[in-house]
């Protein structure tokens, strides 16, 4: 077990901090961010076969037709939710394989994550009970409905593009907090929405690539 999460060769700690370098070199600059991506071993969210592959900066395949972000994606929209300080209670919208979630989970004081494709939704479970990170909590629901029961939060990142934000993750952002999210369809951009007293300020930034934001649940 311990071999399986330090790694060896292409999934080494000293890959993990080639990475590292190579984010900063990108313009990561918060340092809380880059010890946590160097901390959470990527190559333990993918395919065994695609393991080699895990500190690429490139998005990998994990079935269901979803991907894993590419490190650089994952590092800067977590610097953008932190802003410089920290969150202690967060919404990720979209676990996926769970890496993005056990980034989070080395950063915030509690992790909700909410995924609507059940068998990566235990895939992800099992990797965080073997990361044994007990601050992250998993549920199988429609993530843009949010998580009403655990609200609000004071971050909420969304890892999958929507045509625009669900109004659900407006509700549930504290004031003070701060969503992450990416829309569009062919052209998708980076958007920041701000909740203040005095409403929501949205800010768009770089372009991405992620897959839809869908409904239901499989």
């Amino acid at each position: 077990m311990q071999s399986r999460l330090t790694g060896i060769g292409m999934t080494s700690e000293r890959t993990r901090i080639r990475m590292v370098e190579r984010l900063r070199e990108q313009g990561v600059v918060d340092e809380t961010v880059l010890l946590a991506m160097q901390s959470v071993p990527r190559h333990i969210f993918v395919d065994e076969a695609l393991a080699s592959r895990a500190y690429e900066d490139s998005a990998l395949p994990i079935g269901h037709g979803q991907t894993i972000s590419q490190p650089y994606i994952v590092a800067r929209m977590i610097e953008l939710l932190r802003n410089g300080g920290s969150r202690s209670k967060v919404l990720e919208v979209g676990t996926g394989c769970g890496y993005q979630a056990a980034v989070l989970a080395r950063v915030c004081s509690e992790v909700y994550s909410v995924e609507r494709i059940g068998t990566l939704q235990e895939n992800a479970r099992k990797a965080a009970r073997e990361l044994r990170l007990l601050n992250l909590r998993f549920k199988h629901a429609d993530g843009s409905l949010g998580l009403p029961e655990a609200a609000p939060f004071d971050g909420i990142i969304v890892a999958a593009a929507g045509m625009q934000t669900p109004p659900a993750l407006l509700e549930q952002l504290a004031v003070g907090g701060r969503l992450v999210i990416p829309l569009g369809g062919r052209d998708q951009v980076l958007k920041v929405v701000d909740r203040t007293p005095d409403g929501f300020h949205e800010q768009t930034l770089e372009s991405v690539r992620f897959v839809p934001l869908l409904g239901g649940l499989e």
